[in-house]
């Protein structure tokens, strides 16, 4: 998501169905024809309504029947117009301030059971001995077993310093268990971990951009110099968005004073505004590479490329998401609020990275992306090519690695999950997080412990061996290659029943990460994944070599061509404007 301030919020009060017809009155003809349309749409909409309640057979819930017709009016237009409903305005809030009253940790519906997926380090849960895979039975004396994730969620918020009563069974413990937790104002970090990779290289992540994202990173990149960073790696993986100024703010911190950074443009003329960097920097010498993925969305792509675009930074990863609209609140009768696309914004070379086009659809309803073909090249300030209409490119492109079918169902299962809540109950400690590693016969521990589990899956060979088979059938030629297909289904299973050894390694990664979870929470689990993510390697091996780095920045060079971008138009260079 990509919030802007509440100024929108100034303009546009009003809009009963009188305040149309004086309003036809000061605007020219074309105007005082689309007013005219509104107002006999909505006469349309208010008539039918009342025809329907009246005479629908059956009971008709007006409050539930208006929403469907909102939700689909709005769903017509793009994915992020949205009415907000009273009831879910406190969801809302807590989603753009990153602060709600509760007890700071994550529990999920599975299995009609209510368990707790984590417990944040520091907050409330975390303090009264909640652990993870803790199994809640009632709250406060509700049994939960038939509750919702919505419902289990509204009974463990409230109001700071209240207390909650939480009965829990564990892992190893026969009898269940009360515990008390005192309620607290949390607030979600942006930067949900800091810290030194080697002596030299500092590494931090930001998750979201709710409010005082910029001092988070500002703080953290400070702390890491204080440690020796001379070298930065800025994790923006997978960060949906948020603040349009919060992104402006982190933009800042690392170009100089007076740099454009973010220009919006919409509709209302008014309300369209460039972004200009208005403090002093806090670096804009430090090396750095950004990892991105194709869930960084929205304001992550402002700030990965507004780095990009002032050569200020090397990206690494995958094409972010494209997502080039920012939305602004308007407020509705009865305490309800729309969210609404106000503009598309554009970086500093000119480039708008957004890729649906949400306005052209096709006859059956269906979207699509800006063709390569149809995309325009920009230039970097040092010259380097980069295009719209497709998100952000890294300059050195990492695959994220697909995990295997037996690693998934594992994962779907909470196999991995289960069996780490059994380990933290079998061993008081274990080594440090990036120390800790499972042995080959912990790792055959956890292969017994699967046994007698559903476990079963089909690969996608097997769903095209049996579609095939289907085919041959249909077409009265199965019987001419009966005894091919089925031996080659055979060898097929039979390579599957090694699955856990075969894929070993990345299954043992990943348990090994849940298990540092249950003792080091968040920071642990993140910690436990350095010595193994492609994208954290990769980042280390460009700052590492420092020629590679500023090669990588300039336009011309070897390191420059292979970039992404650069390979689009078979040089180093692009055409377009700033």
């Amino acid at each position: 998501m990509l919030f802007s301030p509440s100024y929108a919020q100034k303009v546009y009060s009003g809009g009963h169905l009188f305040g149309w017809s004086r309003a036809a009155r000061i605007f020219p003809a074309a105007d005082n024809e689309r007013y005219f349309e509104i107002a006999k749409n909505l006469d349309i909409f208010a008539t039918l309504f009342k025809e329907v309640n009246t005479y629908y057979v059956d009971e008709v819930p007006p409050a539930k029947l208006v929403k469907t017709g909102i939700d689909a009016m709005l769903k017509s237009l793009d994915p992020y117009t949205n009415y907000i409903a009273e009831d879910d305005i406190e969801d809302f809030r807590t989603m753009t301030t990153g602060q709600y009253g509760g007890i700071g940790a994550v529990v999920s519906k599975r299995n009609g059971k209510t368990v707790v997926q984590a417990a944040y380090e520091g907050y409330p849960a975390q303090k009264a001995g909640l652990l993870p895979g803790d199994e809640i039975l009632n709250i406060n004396g509700v049994v939960v077993d038939k509750k919702s994730n919505a419902d289990v969620s509204k009974l463990l918020k409230g109001q700071a310093n209240s207390v909650v009563k939480l009965l829990v069974t564990r892992f190893g413990q026969e009898a269940p268990v009360e515990i008390n937790i005192t309620r607290d104002k949390i607030q979600v970090d942006n930067v949900p971990y800091y810290g030194m990779l080697t002596p030299e290289i500092g590494y931090f992540q930001l998750s979201g951009f709710t409010v005082d994202a910029g001092k988070e990173v500002r703080l953290a990149v400070t702390k890491l110099k204080e440690q020796g960073a001379k070298k930065l790696i800025f994790d923006i993986r997978d960060n949906p968005g948020g603040l349009l100024n919060e992104a402006v703010n982190i933009s800042n911190l690392f170009v100089d004073k007076g740099r454009d950074i973010v220009s919006t443009k919409g509709k209302v003329a008014d309300w369209n505004k460039t972004y200009k960097a208005l403090d002093m920097p806090l670096d804009t010498q430090i090396p750095i590479v950004v990892i991105t993925s194709n869930r960084s969305a929205s304001a992550s792509e402002i700030v990965s490329g507004v780095l990009q675009d002032y050569d200020r930074a090397v990206l690494v990863g995958e094409r972010t998401f494209g997502k080039g609209l920012v939305q602004a609140t308007r407020p509705l009768s009865y305490n309800s609020q729309l969210k609404v696309t106000t503009a598309k914004y554009y970086i500093p070379s000119g480039r708008c990275i957004q890729e649906i086009d949400y306005t052209h659809r096709a006859d059956d309803g269906t979207l699509g992306k800006v063709p390569d073909s149809l995309r325009t090249a920009f230039k970097t300030q040092a010259g380097r090519a980069v295009y719209d209409g497709g998100g952000v490119a890294p300059d050195v492109a990492v695959q994220e690695r697909e995990i295997a079918d037996i690693t998934r169902i594992l994962l779907q299962k909470s196999y991995l999950f289960d069996y780490a809540t059994r380990y933290r109950a079998q061993h008081p400690t274990i080594a440090t997080a990036r120390q800790f590693k499972l042995t080959d016969t912990d790792y055959q521990q956890f292969v017994d412990y699967l046994k007698g589990k559903d476990i079963s899956y089909e690969t996608e060979t097997e769903k095209a061996l049996t579609s095939l088979a289907k085919k041959l059938k249909a077409e009265k030629h199965y019987d001419d290659v009966k005894t091919e297909l089925e031996a080659t289904r055979r060898k097929v299973t039979t390579n599957k029943a090694n699955d856990l050894t075969r894929f070993k390694p990345e299954i043992r990664e990943l348990l090994e990460q849940e298990i540092v979870s249950r003792y080091y929470f968040q920071k642990g689990s993140i910690e436990a994944t350095f010595d193994d993510d492609p994208n954290i390697l990769t980042a280390l091996s460009v700052l590492n070599d420092q020629p590679r780095y500023t090669a990588l920045l300039r336009t011309g060079t070897v390191e420059a061509k292979t970039r992404p971008e650069a390979k689009r138009n078979g040089s180093g260079d692009g055409s377009g404007g700033r």
